[in-house]
């Protein structure tokens, strides 16, 4: 009799763990879809800015049309991104043409003077802190679902209930590891 209840007890012990291990996977599931639909707020956020910028400095670079299109081609490959790896590529590139654009602004002081301009500039640089945080906080989530996804014995139900890894947001051009260079001129 003493043998019966023991099992039985063992056999209970394990279906809460199991059930425990299920929900953990599926509140960092949530978490991560959740971290993920931040990330797309800020983006969105910054595609929206973009037209603004565009039409600010159009008037007052009239020579430089090949960055102002380089930018609007950047914008609408990241909208139309689909997966999160094309997300992230077409965002590396549409962050790159924007830095060109606040580059060559340095070279128009009415641009630069312009209250609009400032503005602009930091709201688009406000956006960029709130989607590097938001980054940073998807993959830290992701990395923690993926590793539970990997451990024994929560692999076994992941396995069984077809939990899938996801993506890390990761920077993939080289050149945007390096260093910020930094240089201070009168």
């Amino acid at each position: 009799m003493g043998f019966l209840i023991v099992f039985f007890v063992l056999i209970v012990a394990v279906i809460v763990m199991a059930f425990a291990m299920y929900n953990g996977l599926v509140r960092l599931r949530q978490e991560a879809n959740n971290a993920w639909a931040q990330i797309d707020v800020q983006l969105k956020r910054r595609h929206d800015l973009i037209p603004n910028l565009v039409e600010t400095v159009k008037g007052y670079m009239q020579y430089e049309q090949d960055t102002l299109e380089k930018v609007i081609q950047a914008r609408n490959h990241a909208i139309a991104a689909s997966n999160i790896q094309e997300k992230a590529e077409a965002e590396n590139a549409l962050t790159r043409a924007i830095g060109g654009i606040f580059a060559l602004a340095e070279n128009y002081p009415e641009l630069k003077a312009s209250e609009n301009m400032a503005q602009l500039q930091e709201e688009l640089r406000s956006t960029e802190n709130k989607i590097a945080y938001a980054r940073q906080y998807y993959n830290d989530v992701v990395t923690e679902y993926n590793t539970k996804l990997e451990q024994v014995p929560t692999n076994i139900i992941a396995s069984m209930f077809n939990f899938q890894k996801r993506e890390l947001f990761e920077i993939d051009a080289p050149e945007e590891r390096e260093p910020v260079k930094v240089q201070f001129t009168e």
